[in-house]
This record gives structure tokens, C-alpha cells and sequence, in this order.
């Protein structure tokens, strides 16, 4: 459910708390509630609800005593929000009542704050007058004149029109509304107007239509006559409207606005004051105002991102001891001298930088990403045999059962060589399966557990938890990173992503972990030929796929959905499966695979893909990562254009791990998509995934390629963290001097600087820092 939703759902089961009717449905209502509260604080979606009104809703359902703990720490949490003005509901704000907080909520202006940091997309410059005689048709200009004379018509039934003739010294011209009425009562004869919009012609005169106009006599100019804000907008809440509500409170709130910036930091970068800069990123009078003004609040955006990200290291180090590993191991050593294969250069360098970090007495918090195929398993394996090797347990997570279940029977084997006991764990075991590997691993009997989110549950209770691996970390959320490690009292951390990452964002979205990095790709490994063609090639596709088999070989062929929809018009693997077996290929043997299929069928086709006795196998995504069959040397990608190039690569990365030469074919509908069409190109041209990784970037922007909600960023309002890279590296310097002297922003004079912190990080993976 969206985080929206819930919230219109508590302040439904609050409201009905409120009815007379009975005992037992005010405490089924008082339930709801309350559920819903704890939802929306663990999504981190607290703090966007009215903390004015927070001591009626925690009475009510802190009546029954239950959650003790949980009410006490929230009551804390909302004395400190109801202390902030400006978390107050945007109702509060002048021009702003119920109705009008609804239509604004569409826009994310839910409080106070929201209405001020609600900034402008772009600008307007309407303080030039032009004369009316230097006017001509197709510009937009600003004018100024006196009412002569208003008409209106009717044209047609849902049609009118409002007419007014605008004099100046050196001519005239005609402003005219449509279905605007109520403008009339305002343009009285011998007003003085000014009048901003595009000059056409209409038989041979000129005029203004639905221009934004203001009186002379208006306490203060906010549409035309001086450098106007252009706001994202809606329907019901369009720019006049927006302006003015913006405006209006600036008189009322903006000197309560407290500065986050200590004075020294400001001073140093010259930076203006936040009221000063709040007033010119709204209202400017010249651009230079407004570029400094965004230049002060994009460094703010940056640094307050950059202390949140590394608020957790710092407190790490100064407050949690982790365990110092053991240097010397033996089954370390003998699981390596067992491999049938030499580790690479960046393999042993990167297994070096994890055994350091893993002797060190502190918990280890490192990101190891590396190409597809770059040998990320093989080093993870070393780091939890070394974990085993000093007396404690290690767990290794993936994000789906095919790729948990291929960790699982790939390990296992240099596991036993070095006397190590593994399992595992998925959701879809009996429970009575569950509850023996429950107790082995409670008992010390189990080493190494390998699993997906079922090692998330209460019952899986670690004897000592040293190590935990999580692969594809950008599957998983920084809340289900921190829960798992939570599993052991000092537990080290190594996650694990093969979607490269520039390392400026790196350190943004991974701001708590160090970094390690595979560039090297293991000997043998073959350039895997990509083509895209369109879905009218698709027999010649067809014919190629007989080809590959006939010669003893095996084929994925992906597509992105499961079932057919009637509203896309994209090839769905269970029909295309169907299509393949009867009328394409009925002398060959087709596999399905899918992500709703019950774990002993997909294991089972799994398997029959790994022995060959299936040469083509249709599934979804669910083959997206770590599936390694090195018979398979082609790849068809349904419906390419749907997918991003971090996730094509992906796809593409299931091939080529043979001798053979492998293929990769993108079949897409021919898009006229621009950016669709540009991502085939790159595929083709490349598969360095770092390169991809830049490329993806830039297409996609760095707010969806990270993934913000996974990483618990906050959305930025004016920063790019692509186009502000300098600015984020001397946001993140600063933020690290600031937290070397006050790891939890405790100092009476970081105090705002802490609240605005808490404001835009997300509390369920930031805990607020001086709550």
C-alpha cells in the first residue's frame, strides 16, 4: 500500500474512532490505527502527517497499554516535530484550507516547509515595460496601460469571452480572457494594469491572450513587472493561485526560518544567509540573486544528504566495537589452494582489502561491485570461510530463490573441501524443513547459511553471527541491510552489487560502506556478440536459435512479463513458451521459468537446463542475475526497449560463460523513443559495464538509477547529483569535519542543522540524531 494511502487510512480509523458507536468498534478502529501508525513510521512516512494534532491520535491509541515502548519513543519523536513550526500541516498556512491541502498534497506540499521548498522550475523575466508601439506579433512581453473600455461575449454555449482595450502613452493593443468572467468586476475604466503574456494578431490588431494581469494598486507585484517564478503546477492549483499562497506566507513565516549552516561554513564559501536565499529563490530581483541563492541551497541539499549517509559510519566508529577476525586461516588458505582456477589480479586485491577490514575490531560495513562475471562469488566465499575459520557463522543472501539455490549447490562443494557445514534457507521450504535448519543454526551446527529474505524472520536465530554477504544489494533496502546484520551482536557486512556505480555516487548512496571494486574479468572470458533488431525480424531470430542448438548448444529467450496484457503490446513467456513448443519448435525441447512457479518446479527446470536436456528456455527477469550455465551461448531479450541498460547488461551477462562464442539479440517494437533507441545503440557498442553504468546514468538520471527509495535518499529539489559532482565532493569533505567533532549533531550549534537532517532523511533508516 502507498505510504499516501495508509496515511488517508489512519486518519479514517482515527476519525471513525471518534463516532458513537460501540465499545468494540472503537477498539477495532483503535487497532487499525495503530497498525497503520507503525506502518507509516517504518516506511518513514511520519513525519508528512500534522504533528499538531499528534496528542489526540497517540492517546486514543495508547489506551489500551500495549506497545508501551513503541508510543513512548514516537511521543518523543512528535514533541520534537511539534516543536518546528514549519512541520506544521500546509492548512496552517494563509490562503490554505482543507480543500485547498488536498490539491496541493497532489504537488508533495504536505507541510509548512513543503509550501517554501516548492521551488521554481524555471523563471519569467516580466520586469521590462515594453511600450505598446515597439510591440509585435509572436513575443512575450510585459505591458502597461489604462482600461478604456471591457466588453464581453458569448460566443457559444460553454464559450465566453472577455474583452479590454489597454492604452498607453504610444498606442494600444486588446487583452482578452476566455471563460474568465471573474475578471471583470477588477477592470474598471481608468485602471492602471500591467499585462505579461504571447502578442498575436487577429484581423490585423494585436492582442494579449489570457494574459496574467495585475493593478497598480496591488499591495505588491507577484505576476508581472519583475522577475516571476514559474512553479510546478496542477489543475486546480495553478500558477497565480501557487504564487500568491507562496508569497503571502513569506511575510508570515520567512523570519522564523533558522539557519542550518554554521556561520564558519557559509563565511567560507560565501554563502548568503537562508532567509535571504529562501526570498531570492522564490521572488529574485535580478538572476545573479537568484543563482546565488540556488548555488547556498544546492550546497545544503548536498551537505545535510551527505551527513545522513554518513551519520551511520561515524556513530558506528564511535559507539559499537566490532570483532577482530582471525589473521592465520587454515581453511581459508586450503579452500583457495583447492580452487581449479588462479584468482585475478583485482580478485586477490579485493579479497585482501575484505581480510583487513575483517581483522580490524570494528564491524566491517564494505560494497564490493564488479562487472558480471567479474568472480564477486569467489571472494565472498573466501570472506565467510574466514569468518568460519574464526569460530563464528556466516550468511550469504541473494534476492531470489534461482540465484540463492545456484550460490547453494555452487558453494557447497569448496565448502566441504574445507570441512565447512552449509544450508539452505528459502521461503518456500515445508515448515517442518525450516524448523530443522532453524535449529542447526541455532545449535552451532550449521557454518554457512544461504538463503533469501526467509533469513529475515524472527525465528532464524544466530548462535554467533560474524559475517553477512547480501548479493545484488540494490534488490534490497538499507532497513533489510541493517536487519540483517542485526542478527549478530558485532557481525561484519559485505554487500555486493554487480551494477557498477561511479564512485562520486557511490559514496552518496553507499555513504556507510567502503568500497572495494573489480575491474578485471577472469581469463577466457569471450566478448559476447550483441545485435538489436526489430520484432519483424523475429523468423530470422527464429532461424538463428535452430542454429545455435543444432550445434549443441542452449538459449534463454526473456520476456518481460508473464501473462499477456491487454495494454502492452509485448511478448509474455507463458504464451511465448506455448508458441515456441507447438508451432516453432516442436522437435525441440522448451523449459519455462517464472517467478510464480512453486520452488520444486522451478527447481526442477533448472536443473533439466544445467544437465541440457532443455535447449530453450523461456523465463522472465527471475534468470536476471547469477544464473551460470555455460552451455548457453545465446540470449533473446523480448521487448528490449522496456528495459533499462543496467538490467539488459544483466540479462546479457548469462551467456558467454562457455568457450563457445555467445550472442545477445534485443528484439524491440522499433520505438520511435528516443532514449529507447539510444540505450540499443550502447548495448551494442559496448559491454564494459562500468561504461554502461555511466551511460545508464546519464539517461536516467541519478534519482532512478540509484534507486532512492532502496537507499533511503531523499529526493533532491535543486541538486543533480551528476551536474553538482564538485559541489557533493566538498559537501561531503565539510560533512566529515563536521561529524570527526560531533558524530550525532549534538552541539547547541548544529541543532538545526540536526533537524534538518532528520527532516529529509528517511527515519526508518536514519534514526533521528538528537531526538
Amino acid at each position: 500500500m502507498a505510504k499516501e494511502e495508509m496515511a488517508r487510512s489512519f486518519f479514517h480509523a482515527f476519525s471513525r474512532m471518534g463516532d458513537k458507536s460501540r465499545k468494540e468498534k472503537r477498539c477495532q478502529y483503535a487497532a487499525e490505527a495503530k497498525k497503520i501508525l507503525f506502518e507509516l513510521k517504518k516506511s518513514g512516512y511520519l513525519c508528512r502527517l500534522d504533528y499538531q494534532r499528534w496528542d489526540e491520535y497517540l492517546e486514543i491509541i495508547s489506551s489500551d497499554g500495549e506497545n508501551a515502548d513503541h508510543i513512548a519513543n514516537l511521543k518523543k519523536e512528535v514533541a520534537y516535530w511539534q516543536s518546528d513550526d514549519f512541520a506544521s500541516s500546509v492548512v496552517k498556512a494563509k490562503g490554505v484550507g482543507v480543500s485547498r491541502a488536498g490539491q496541493l498534497s497532489k504537488l508533495g506540499i504536505e507541510t509548512v516547509y513543503d509550501l517554501f521548498t516548492h521551488y521554481p522550475k524555471r523563471y519569467e523575466d516580466r520586469s521590462k515595460i515594453r511600450p505598446m508601439d515597439q510591440v509585435t506579433a509572436g513575443e512575450y512581453v510585459t505591458v502597461a496601460g489604462t482600461v478604456k473600455a471591457v466588453k464581453e461575449k458569448r460566443v457559444r454555449k460553454n464559450l465566453f469571452i472577455l474583452e479590454a482595450e489597454i492604452y498607453d502613452e504610444q498606442g494600444w493593443l486588446k487583452a482578452v480572457w476566455f471563460n474568465q468572467m471573474h475578471i471583470k468586476k477588477q477592470l474598471k475604466t481608468g485602471k492602471r494594469i500591467f499585462l505579461s503574456g504571447k502578442v498575436n494578431k487577429n484581423a490585423r490588431k494585436l492582442q494579449i491572450q489570457n494574459p496574467d494581469y495585475e493593478l497598480e494598486e496591488a499591495e505588491s507585484f507577484v505576476h508581472t513587472g519583475q522577475i516571476v517564478p514559474v512553479y510546478p503546477a496542477t489543475e486546480k492549483v495553478e500558477q497565480k493561485r501557487l504564487r500568491r499562497i507562496i508569497k503571502d506566507n513569506f511575510d508570515i513565516w520567512l523570519d522564523h526560518w533558522k539557519d542550518p549552516l554554521p556561520a564558519e561554513i557559509r563565511k567560507k564559501y560565501q554563502l548568503m544567509e537562508v532567509q535571504k536565499a529562501m526570498k531570492n529563490i522564490h521572488f529574485p530581483e535580478s538572476k545573479d540573486d537568484y543563482k546565488e541563492a540556488r548555488r547556498r541551497l544546492i550546497f545544503e541539499e548536498l551537505l545535510i544528504l551527505q551527513l545522513g549517509v554518513n551519520q551511520n559510519r561515524y556513530l558506528e566508529n564511535h559507539q559499537k566495537s566490532g570483532r577482530a577476525h582471525l589473521k592465520n586461516c587454515e581453511r581459508t588458505q586450503k579452500l583457495l589452494g583447492s580452487l581449479s582456477f588462479s584468482l585475478t589480479k583485482d580478485q586477490k586485491k579485493a579479497s585482501e582489502e575484505i581480510w583487513a577490514d575483517m581483522e580490524r575490531p570494528r564491524r566491517m560495513n564494505r560494497l564490493l561491485q564488479g562487472d558480471v562475471g567479474s568472480g564477486k562469488t569467489i571472494v565472498a566465499v573466501l570472506a565467510l570461510t574466514k569468518t568460519v575459520d574464526s569460530g563464528c557463522q556466516g550468511v550469504f543472501m541473494a534476492p531470489t530463490e534461482v540465484l540463492a539455490e545456484q550460490h547453494f549447490h555452487k558453494t557447497k562443494p569448496l565448502f566441504e573441501k574445507a570441512g565447512i557445514r552449509s544450508f539452505l534457507l528459502t521461503g518456500s521450504l515445508s515448515e517442518k524443513e525450516k524448523q530443522c535448519i532453524y535449529d542447526k543454526i541455532k545449535q552451532r551446527k550449521a557454518d554457512i547459511v544461504i538463503g533469501t529474505h526467509a533469513l529475515f524472520q524472527e525465528k532464524v536465530s544466530f548462535d554467533d553471527l560474524g559475517l553477512a554477504v547480501i548479493d545484488e544489494q540494490h534488490r534490497f533496502g538499507v532497513q533489510q541491510r541493517n536487519a540483517l546484520r542485526d542478527k549478530g551482536l558485532k557481525a561484519d557486512i559485505l554487500v555486493m552489487s554487480a551494477t557498477p556505480i561511479p564512485r562520486t555516487l557511490a559514496m552518496t548512496a553507499y555513504g556507510d560502506l567502503d568500497i572495494t571494486t573489480i575491474k578485471q574479468m577472469p581469463a577466457g572470458r569471450k566478448p559476447i556478440k550483441t545485435y538489436s533488431v526489430t520484432s519483424d525480424l523475429r523468423p530470422r531470430v527464429h532461424a538463428f536459435i535452430r542454429k545455435v542448438v543444432q550445434q549443441g548448444q542452449q538459449v534463454y529467450v526473456v520476456c518481460p512479463l508473464i501473462e499477456g496484457s491487454d495494454h502492452l503490446n509485448v511478448q509474455a513467456a507463458n504464451d511465448l513458451a506455448a508458441t515456441l513448443k507447438e508451432d516453432i519448435f516442436p522437435d525441440l525441447a522448451v523449459g519455462l521459468l517464472h517467478g510464480k512457479m512453486i520452488n520444486k518446479v522451478k527447481e526442477k527446470t533448472m536443473q533439466s537446463f544445467n544437465e541440457g536436456s532443455i535447449d530453450i528456455l523461456v523465463a522472465t527477469t527471475v534468470v536476471e542475475v547469477g544464473v551460470d550455465v555455460a552451455n548457453a551461448s545465446l540470449i533473446v531479450i523480448e521487448g528490449a526497449e522496456r528495459f533499462g541498460l543496467a538490467q539488459l547488461h544483466q540479462l546479457r551477462g548469462r551467456v558467454g560463460r562457455g568457450e563457445k562464442t555467445s550472442y545477445c539479440v534485443l528484439i524491440n517494437e522499433g520505438s520511435s523513443n528516443e532514449e529507447a533507441s539510444e540505450r540499443m545503440k550502447i548495448m551494442c557498442a559496448t559491454q564494459n559495464g562500468f561504461l554502461l553504468a555511466e551511460k545508464d546514468l546519464v539517461l536516467r538520471g541519478p534519482g532512478e538509477y540509484l534507486g532512492t527509495k532502496q537507499h533511503g535518499l531523499p529526493d533532491l529539489k535543486l541538486a543533480d547529483l551528476l551536474k553538482h559532482q564538485k559541489v557533493l565532493q566538498i559537501a561531503r569533505k565539510e560533512a566529515v569535519v563536521l561529524l570527526k567533532k560531533d558524530p550525532d549533531l549534538s552541539f547547541p550549534e548544529h541543532s538545526q542543522l540536526a533537524r534538518e537532517v532528520n527532516r529529509k532523511m528517511t527515519p526508518a533508516n536514519f534514526s533521528p540524531l538528537s531526538v
